[in-house]
């Protein structure tokens, strides 16, 4: 199976896609949710959290576990995880060569999050990325609803001048996803990062029917440019 027309933009997510941070930001918020008296492990905060924003993690925590998070709690995770992204943060590996693939085939490309701008551009600046992304940065504190909502995903197609039906997005997460489902976009399940070693998380994603899944990211100019789809890639 192909994509059903050609693809125009490429709607990369930032953490665990651009950025190798998940396993960072989760031990951070373990740590940080373990001052608060919430005993959790990496695994319970992935399946709970990963791909989530700031609000939806809080909703969560306060629904199962009846603690508030406050301004306070936030800005001392913040402050904690902006820290060991400055000395810790890589990019995922061969990133900038697919951006480099994209323009060579005329196919644009942006970053929406569910991370605040100001996380999403010291991501960028700490691994090497920021000038390839400081055109089209879009967070979910630009819309009403985040992932696993499509209002994100729909909000930077619209603002790049595509259709949702000529984006792909490129997802490590189930919420995002299901976002990018929602918005009637193409997804690929990325699982080159880090932290996709968590129980049951390829599960949780193949469960969702993404139309690719794949490890290594040059695997997606194979899907933009019509090739085979990356899961039938990857004995060649």
């Amino acid at each position: 199976m192909m994509p059903m027309q050609p693809i125009q933009l490429v709607i990369f997510d930032c953490d665990g896609v651009l950025v190798d941070s998940e396993p960072i930001a989760l031990e951070v918020l373990v740590d940080m949710l373990a001052v608060k008296g919430i005993t959790m492990d990496t695994d319970g905060a992935a399946e709970r959290f990963l791909g989530r924003s700031i609000a939806s993690m809080a909703e969560v925590v306060k629904e199962e576990f009846r603690v508030e998070i406050d301004q306070v709690f936030l800005s001392q995770m913040r402050e904690a995880l902006y820290a060991r992204f400055r000395q810790e943060l890589q990019p995922i590996a061969r990133i900038e060569r697919v951006i480099a693939g994209l323009k060579d085939r005329g196919i644009a490309w942006c970053v929406a999050s569910s991370s605040q701008r100001e996380r999403i551009e010291l991501s960028l600046t700490a691994t090497g990325l920021l000038d390839h992304f400081k055109h089209a940065i879009f967070s979910a504190t630009m819309v009403k609803n985040g992932k696993p909502a499509p209002d994100l995903f729909l909000y930077a197609a619209a603002a790049m001048g595509t259709d949702p039906s000529a984006c792909v997005v490129v997802e490590d997460s189930p919420a995002g996803i299901v976002a990018a489902q929602a918005a009637g976009m193409a997804v690929c399940a990325f699982t080159g990062g880090s932290h996709t070693n968590h129980a049951s998380y390829q599960a949780a994603l193949l469960a969702l029917h993404p139309d690719a899944r794949f490890d290594a990211m040059e695997e997606l100019l194979h899907f933009v440019g019509g090739a085979r789809r990356p899961e039938d890639h990857s004995d060649a």
